[in-house]
């Protein structure tokens, strides 16, 4: 039911490849069209190279943590967010702020503490800014959205809940326990809303979001269904989500509006039929150079590290290139 110059299948190709048995969990890709990912499993900050149209970049190890590393997003031009979070064992939390504004690769990076979340945190994951100094993160394992609302300089903040709702919950007694509940979440100034996977129960969501005091405005409701949604960007132009499925790997295209998507049905323009460029896809975002914001993104993959192909062999993580052509 999708309309209005919905994509055809993208071309892929892999412009950067991990070792097997990484799980890159979050990006955001610089005014360059560098790439810094966090690979959640092993705690790491990585920087890719901008690709150069030919050759496989070659990925920089930026820093190690001391918990899993999980959203990470732009909150001004080069200055980024990073969730820290224990979300199997301790759940213990933080935001870190990292300066890259007169950065240069080789060079070290210095992480800032910003702030330790309240131990009621259970599982932090994707994150995104609602405001300049707002920023909203997705608690998987608590059914909660959590608000930090950042000082002047944006080296402090306080956390506080956002919002809480049932479409936001894990299913523990469910057939794959360790599945997200609020897992991807991203913010439409278009429309005005936040929208939000839900994994464990296969819904797309989305809540209003009152303008100025940046507080929820209303009931969240279902967009889509049907799909182990992980994470997602959107074309504000067009008003699609492209969200990454993970497990069923996937990218399938779902309509912000609630009314231009058909029940449970999937639109998939990648990954069906299956392909080995795009096994365990976890995120994306579009490219920042001229003409690709809709056209063209970068997914990260886990290779099977959550769920193994058909054979059972694991191939490398990689960062793949999306092409929608013109």
């Amino acid at each position: 039911m999708i309309s209005r110059s919905t994509p055809s299948q993208a071309q892929l190709i892999a412009t950067a490849k991990f070792a097997r048995r990484y799980f890159l969990e979050s990006l955001a890709v610089r005014k360059d069209n560098s790439l810094l990912i966090s690979a959640m499993n092993h705690r790491e900050l990585w920087y890719v190279p901008p690709w150069n149209g030919t050759d496989l970049s070659d990925p920089l190890l930026l820093y190690t943590f001391p918990q899993l590393t999980m959203g990470i997003t732009e909150g001004s031009d080069d200055v980024f967010y990073l969730l820290l979070s224990n979300i199997y064992s301790s759940h213990e939390s933080h935001l870190l702020r990292i300066d890259l504004v007169d950065w240069k690769p080789g060079c070290p990076i210095a992480p800032e503490p910003v702030l330790t979340f309240p131990t009621t945190v259970r599982g932090l994951n994707g994150c995104c800014m609602l405001a300049a100094d707002v920023l909203l993160a997705a608690d998987c394992f608590g059914s909660r959205i959590w608000r930090v609302d950042l000082a002047a300089d944006g080296c402090e903040g306080e956390a506080s809940v956002w919002a809480h709702h049932e479409s936001m919950a894990h299913l523990p007694d469910g057939p794959m326990p360790d599945q997200p509940g609020v897992n991807g979440i991203k913010y439409s100034a278009k429309t005005g809303h936040i929208y939000y996977t839900s994994t464990a129960q296969r819904l797309f969501m989305r809540v209003a979001v009152e303008p100025g005091a940046w507080a929820v405005a209303g009931e969240p409701e279902v967009v889509a269904t049907g799909m182990m949604g992980d994470d997602f960007w959107i074309d504000e132009e067009r008003e699609l989500a492209y969200v990454t499925t993970h497990r069923q790997n996937t990218v399938d295209l779902v309509s912000l509006d609630p009314t231009r998507n058909d029940g449970g049905s999937r639109t998939s323009v990648a990954g069906a039929p299956f392909t080995d460029m795009l096994i365990g896809p976890t995120n994306g975002c579009w490219g920042r150079l001229p003409g690709e914001s809709g056209r063209v993104a970068y997914v990260l993959t886990d290779g099977g590290t959550k769920t193994a192909p058909l054979d059972g062999i694991a191939r490398e993580a990689a960062v793949v290139r999306m092409d929608f052509g013109t």
